[in-house]
């Protein structure tokens, strides 16, 4: 059976006063994380009205890929940093790709 790309959605809605000091954490990790191997694709959104809520998009490889990054010390020291930072609790979602029209 063949290796399913893996398409990780992160929601983390953050303090007000907080968001800045998230951006920038989040700028001093993005290129690391692209960079992991099996990373295929990273970018961080921001919502339109509620500008405290971000999504983290990313293409995983594989669900292994994505595994061996969530237990890295670059996930476990970016993300011990980010959840002091929350309004709510996050919310995530590890869905495989199924139709992609371009």
């Amino acid at each position: 059976m063949p290796k399913i790309m893996i398409v990780r959605l992160v929601k983390m809605e953050f303090k007000p006063e907080e968001i800045a000091y998230f951006l920038n954490l989040f700028d001093e990790v993005k290129e690391q994380i692209r960079a992991f191997e099996g990373c295929e694709f990273l970018e961080l959104l921001q919502g339109e009205k509620e500008t405290g809520i971000f999504f983290t998009h990313s293409y995983w490889k594989d669900a292994k890929a994505l595994e061996t990054y969530r237990n890295s010390l670059l996930f476990k020291t970016t993300w011990a940093k980010t959840k002091l930072l929350f309004n709510a609790k996050p919310e995530a979602w590890s869905v495989e790709k199924f139709v992609t029209l371009r």
